[in-house]
């Protein structure tokens, strides 16, 4: 998800020189105030509710995940933060100072640390989709095939052709077929997204779109979607989606540094505005990789995670269509040793990922300022594949 603050970013001076530094330097120099001295990627201890452990304890290869740093800088890539959790401990947490394009904050260098919190961009509509499910368990929605204009009676005079066949269902999966293009530059006038930025009413503009394909027939990106599935939350629960995220999500999580951003014009960006600590991201992976389950409470149904990470369509136009795509969660796969490692995935634009390998019974979670680089997301998937996923030492 781009906004109105995003521009190319270049590499910078400190980060052609670290190419030519040693392994050992770069973790010493890459540790963040508060972590100097501490055992590398050794986590600290902020009271957030996540147990903490050694690698070896849970399986892995500590050492080896000590290698991230260096191959970060050998990728040359603007990555803030790598989280790693295994069998439900936190386990390993590096920081990286650098240049960010915060939602609504200067662009400029920036410190990160445990505490402090990270654009999520559209990893906000994996997110959104949680809070669906939850909403559909509390049956203040009957399920994904209710129709989308029964929860939008007020907007009948700008419907378009087609639109009485769009359920959530099609929604969450990006199938709706109505016409959106986001693949553009944000300057680029036949770019959908921006006016979801400048437009007095945002909702009313998706709502008009015509229908450029039958439901379920067409995979497209769609932040369009996402909001629209953001205030049918706001409509049946009767509140902002921000307080129903609060109570219904993030405090049964443990998570109250949170923020969630709004337009220009007020209304809250469902698809890109969440703004999370880097371990509280990772929670919202462990809470997936639990089927819904959190320290003994079902946040969110078994039933509802189950449908959500099925792959439903192949993502056509994005990451080389390699990958598949379900309810606002993405899932690929990676190559580690000699064997092929399934995973579901929160993308955000410019590197931000939630990683849940099942398989492995692991979360890794990553930040990073690579927005509109060619480049954007090899850093994540290179360590998750060749470092993370191959440091553990058993299946258990």
């Amino acid at each position: 998800m781009r906004d109105q603050f995003s521009r190319f970013t270049g590499l910078s001076a400190g980060l052609v020189l670290a190419l030519s530094i040693s392994a050992t330097t770069l973790r010493a120099e890459s540790t963040p105030p508060g972590q100097q001295g501490q055992a590398c990627g050794a986590p600290s201890s902020i009271d957030d509710g996540w147990e903490i452990a050694s690698p070896d304890t849970v399986g892995m290869d500590g050492a080896k995940l000590c290698t991230i740093a260096a191959r970060l800088a050998q990728r040359s890539t603007a990555v803030h933060s790598v989280v790693v959790v295994r069998h439900g401990k936190l386990v390993f947490e590096q920081y990286f100072p650098g240049y960010d394009q915060p939602w609504g904050q200067p662009d400029g260098q920036y410190e990160f640390t445990a505490t402090t919190k990270h654009d999520m961009r559209s990893a906000s509509k994996s997110v959104t989709s949680l809070l669906i499910g939850i909403a559909i368990d509390r049956k203040l929605i009957a399920g994904v095939d209710e129709p989308v204009l029964k929860f939008f009676p007020d907007y009948a005079a700008v419907k378009q052709e087609g639109w009485d066949a769009i359920t959530l269902r099609h929604l969450l999966t990006m199938s709706s077929g109505f016409k959106w293009d986001e693949a553009r530059a944000w300057t680029d006038p036949k770019n959908d997204e921006p006016h979801l930025v400048v437009e007095p009413d945002p909702l009313g503009y998706v709502l008009s779109r015509p229908i450029a394909a039958p439901p379920d027939t067409l995979w497209t990106y769609s932040g369009g979607s996402t909001e629209l599935l953001g205030n049918i939350i706001e409509r049946t629960s009767k509140t902002s989606l921000e307080a129903f995220a609060r109570e219904a999500l993030f405090q049964p999580l443990g998570i109250s540094d949170v923020e969630w951003k709004a337009y220009k014009n007020g209304k809250i960006a469902a698809a890109a505005g969440l703004r999370l600590r880097p371990r509280d991201a990772a929670k919202i992976g462990q809470l997936v990789l639990n089927r819904g389950l959190w320290n003994g409470q079902q946040i969110v149904s078994a039933d509802w995670i189950a449908q959500s990470i099925t792959p439903r369509f192949q993502a056509v136009g994005y990451f080389g269509s390699t990958q598949f795509y379900g309810y606002q969660w993405w899932m690929g796969r990676s190559f580690a040793g000699d064997k092929e490692i399934k995973w579901v995935a929160a993308f955000g634009w410019g590197g931000q990922r939630i990683f849940v390998v099942p398989e492995l019974d692991l979360v890794m979670m990553t930040t990073a300022a690579q927005y509109g680089q060619p480049k954007e997301g090899v850093a994540a998937i290179d360590i998750l594949s060749n470092i993370v996923i191959p440091s553990v030492r058993d299946v258990h």
